[in-house]
């Protein structure tokens, strides 16, 4: 029994049609010819589905967010314009006032946390509704959907904990490395166990000294690949698994398009995201996607920059190498050395030489 992947099996030659589907894959299967997807391991799987499972519970927990504001909305009550996030502390005290009866603007402002940026008049001049009952009862059954949702996730959050925890231990939790976000607070919907330790005993490197993959990120990307990176000879063929490396359509010879295929795949979105996060970092990777979107904007540099990072992870698997971080003014440095020798070169072979322009302004001024 083999899971395969359609566009391979649309790339074998000979005969097909609708009618004789079934048999066709059969035939094809019995003469060794179908490729089987890739599937990780059965405890990489359990990983995964408990992964997708949260994923769909904070999809939903944000969806009635969305409903909170409109109910808000409706009955004039601008909290989100004084409020960064109005499921934060402040913004759930206040509105669970509000679904209490105080309908007082001033009174709800006093419930603001002190770590607040706006003052209780700013949040007061935005509490000033119309308190419609059908509006009030639609943000009741959003509050509630919200917190039910909050709970499912705590409860999954659970679950992932004691699988991680009974994976095969490959590296020693007292080896591993000081954490390079030190000082930084997680996001809300960021699992709240030890992901990062609980990684790194697992795998035995540390993905999170990777500029733009936090320990979330590195458990969604190891809950869909695994640990296991020889299932991919190389780089490019995990790359190209994840719908990241360049496109190949060709006729005749000549290079139709170069534009990487569609894909669903659950970790190109996460490395995607981690690319995105990393633009204005003073690192080399961060140097990279601004010098690829100074060219052809931001999708192409994200999903440039979303292919080193995929490379980057693939070599720390499979080889258990350090990550060692590269500043942005060492990769500018590079940059101009490789495009001057591309250029000597290139000079070399029209028989020129290239002058230094700082050496004709030396001669210029004796």
């Amino acid at each position: 029994m083999r899971l395969v992947d359609p566009r391979r099996l649309k790339t074998v030659p000979g005969r097909k049609s609708d009618v004789i589907d079934c048999q066709w894959i059969q035939q094809l299967h019995s003469f060794g010819l179908l490729a089987a997807a890739f599937r990780p391991d059965d405890s990489v799987c359990v990983l995964r589905a408990y992964m997708r499972q949260r994923a769909m519970l904070t999809e939903a927990a944000a969806m009635h967010i969305q409903h909170m504001q409109k109910a808000l909305a409706q009955m004039n009550v601008r909290l989100e314009k004084v409020l960064s996030d109005i499921t934060g502390t402040t913004g759930l005290l206040i509105i669970d006032a509000i679904l209490a009866g105080e309908r007082d603007p001033h009174k709800l402002a006093r419930f603001r946390d002190a770590r607040c940026k706006r003052s209780e008049p700013e949040i007061a001049l935005a509490l000033e509704g119309n308190w419609r009952a059908e509006h009030l009862f639609s943000l009741k059954q959003a509050v509630e959907l919200f917190r039910t949702y909050q709970q499912q996730i705590t409860a999954c959050d659970r679950e992932i904990d004691q699988v991680l925890a009974s994976a095969e231990e490959v590296g020693p939790p007292d080896d591993l490395p000081s954490d390079i976000r030190q000082g930084k607070t997680g996001k809300r919907n960021d699992p709240r166990f030890d992901a990062r330790g609980h990684l790194y005993r697992m795998t035995g490197v540390d993905l999170t000294q990777i500029r733009g993959i936090n320990a979330h990120t590195a458990l969604k990307v190891v809950s869909e690949i695994g640990t296991d990176m020889s299932r991919w000879p190389t780089s490019k063929h995990f790359t190209s698994w994840l719908g990241l490396a360049p496109g190949t359509k060709k006729s005749g010879g000549r290079q139709l398009s170069s534009r990487t295929k569609a894909t669903q795949n659950r970790a190109s979105h996460a490395l995607r995201q981690a690319a995105y996060a990393i633009q204005r970092s003073d690192t080399a990777l961060g140097a990279f996607f601004r010098r690829i979107k100074s060219r052809h904007g931001s999708p192409k540099a994200i999903t440039a920059t979303a292919r080193k990072l995929a490379v980057l992870v693939y070599t720390l698997l499979k080889h258990g190498h350090t990550y060692v971080e590269r500043s942005a003014a060492s990769y500018e440095s590079a940059h101009r050395n490789r495009v001057i020798q591309n250029l000597t070169r290139r000079a070399n072979a029209l028989g020129l030489q290239l002058v230094p322009t700082t050496g004709l302004a030396e001669q210029s001024t004796k």
